[in-house]
């Protein structure tokens, strides 16, 4: 093989290999939100993709005008369970969740509601 040719060729290798090599790094605290409603109780679920969950962190529970309902505590288990009723969820719910250095948002439409609360 042509010296030139592999010399020319190590950097691009190099640097695949860094970016290959670092992308698990980087996803690796990626925070996942989940959220779910039986009518009774808005249910929040935070952790990191590790499947460690954040043991403090800010909700934030916005209507679907992006008004500010509540802001409150996540559990050290990574829950938050809050009363329906206390929430106006008629045109649905953004659930956020800040843990400091990461975020994450889950959406309750009108519709996942009604369909939650209907059966």
């Amino acid at each position: 093989m042509d010296r030139a040719v592999t010399r020319r060729g190590f950097p691009v290798v190099a640097a695949a290999a860094l970016i290959l090599g670092a992308a698990p790094t980087a996803f690796a605290h990626q925070l996942n939100v989940f959220a779910s409603t039986d009518c009774e109780v808005v249910l929040v679920e935070a952790k990191f993709s590790s499947g460690r969950v954040p043991v403090k962190g800010e909700v934030r529970i916005l209507d679907g005008a992006n008004t500010l309902l509540r802001t409150l505590e996540l559990g050290e288990d990574g829950t938050l369970s809050v009363p329906f009723g206390e929430l106006d969820a008629a045109t649905g719910l953004l659930i956020e969740v800040d843990t400091g250095g990461h975020d994450d948002y889950w959406i309750l439409t009108p519709e996942d509601i009604a369909k939650k609360c209907q059966s």
